[in-house]
């Protein structure tokens, strides 16, 4: 008898683990009705038919969202979601934001938005701020993540909210890492987004099995060499430790930087305030004033990311492969990644076909950018250049990439020998080289400096 209890009482604990466990996530979704939420900010339609929510495109109306009553700060959320026609471009708000009088009271959803992109772009799993600062986290970033997504199936999205911290999955693929402040609690909510053609509307975007967790939450670590997309100051995570980042810039000091041609850092002009490095104006000449800035380490096969900011009609540059080896007045020779107001300043209109706008291989190659993916004067850009260990180059703004080419290639020597390089032998492919700030009198601010070397 006493065993048969004991053995009652092991199948009662375990049964009640079983259920504790399934029971640490809620259902936002009953499979029934709309109980719970609530359309917002168009005229998109949906309703439930077996256990499915179908959210229905109507031409003429703009971004839809079906949005949960209730806000949540901390969570992971899964939620399965099918798309069957390029038109049906889709996401759901992580703690979502509304202002019901905004668009003369139809009102506005704004926020993070995890993106679901059913067109050959493939940047599903990516993060959007919707309605506010624009795209933080394109899957450019994350080429692997970009077959995830499968049109005309259910696809589990899987997102992590956690501190300042969103992570986000596509079928159990790791897509998207991103660091931000701006918001740590919002609503939930599910896209039907405008469309452009009055023949596509009608279109569904399905949902299902929509569930989250808000305690005792557990967050999956990412596996993967995954890059870290990160507004905030200063501070690598715990995955670009493990995977090999460090801080250029420590925020503080001016340490692992010197004045370019010199042993110290200089005097005056580089500033250094809560954490951001800025170049103060001067009169808008190259490197005359005082003075370009480089890093004392060199590398040769990296990835460096920074976040920059201008002024209005400001020219400044990151320099990569400097050798400080060519005895030249002005700015020290090397590749550089563009840093440029093109509405305003006259650079943007030399050079060939725009190879010295924002972003660009400066004189060398156009950044091929869009308009809507840079922010304005006065707002924070981040910008990347990775180099392999094959001479292959690319550079981003703002996680879309816009320049690719390789070191050394016949195409390379071929644009090196039309430009203002062309009196540089060998130009831009020195084994190794420093890091270069430019100083070409005008106020830029960096911070977020960090690198990575590529083995």
């Amino acid at each position: 008898m006493k065993l048969r209890v004991a053995n009652l009482l092991l199948l009662i604990l375990l049964a009640h683990a079983t259920w504790a466990q399934k029971g640490n996530w809620q259902e936002l979704f009953n499979g029934k009705d709309l109980t719970g939420w609530k359309a917002v900010a168009g005229a998109a339609t949906f309703e439930v038919k077996d256990g499915v929510i179908e959210g229905t495109a109507v031409f003429g109306t703009g971004n839809t969202f079906l949005v949960t009553e209730k806000e949540y700060t901390d969570f992971i959320l899964e939620v399965d979601l099918m798309i069957s026609h390029s038109s049906s471009n889709s996401g759901i708000m992580a703690r979502g934001q509304f202002d019901p009088a905004a668009r003369d009271g139809k009102g506005l959803v704004y926020g993070y938005q995890i993106e679901a992109d059913p067109t050959d772009r493939a940047w599903s799993g990516g993060i959007y701020d919707e309605a506010r600062r624009g795209w933080f986290y394109p899957v450019d970033l994350n080429p692997a993540a970009k077959s995830a997504f499968k049109m005309g199936e259910w696809n589990t999205y899987r997102i992590e909210a956690i501190g300042n911290t969103i992570k986000t999955w596509v079928n159990g693929q790791e897509v998207a890492y991103f660091m931000d402040a701006m918001d740590s609690k919002g609503f939930i909510g599910l896209q039907v987004h405008s469309i452009g053609k009055k023949e596509d509307e009608g279109r569904k975007t399905l949902f299902r099995n929509v569930r989250i967790q808000t305690e005792n939450l557990k967050p999956m670590p990412f596996k993967g060499d995954v890059f870290v997309v990160s507004t905030l100051t200063n501070e690598l995570s715990d995955l670009e430790k493990k995977n090999g980042w460090k801080l250029l810039f420590d925020g503080k000091t001016s340490k692992g930087w010197v004045g370019a041609y010199k042993d110290k850092f200089p005097e005056k002009g580089w500033a250094i305030k809560d954490g951001i490095l800025t170049i103060q104006k001067s009169d808008g000449s190259e490197s005359t004033n005082y003075g370009d800035i480089v890093t004392t380490e060199q590398f040769s096969a990296f990835d460096l990311a920074f976040d920059f900011k201008i002024t209005e009609g400001a020219n400044s540059g990151v320099k990569y492969f400097v050798t400080l080896s060519e005895g030249n007045k002005g700015s020290a020779i090397g590749l550089e990644y563009q840093i440029l107001d093109d509405a305003n300043h006259p650079d943007a209109k030399m050079g060939i076909n725009g190879n010295r706008t924002l972003a660009s291989l400066y004189d060398l190659i156009k950044a091929n950018k869009q308009p809507r993916f840079v922010r304005k004067p006065g707002e924070w850009n981040q910008g990347r250049v990775v180099v392999y260990p094959d001479n292959r180059v690319e550079h981003y703004i703002n996680g879309v990439k816009v320049v690719e080419y390789v070191r050394g290639s016949k195409e390379f020597r071929d644009l090196v020998a039309i430009s203002k390089y062309k009196v540089w032998e060998n130009f831009g492919e020195a084994k190794e080289g420093h890091i270069l700030l430019q100083d070409h009198g005008d106020e830029v601010s960096y911070k977020n400096i960090k690198i990575k070397v590529l083995k």
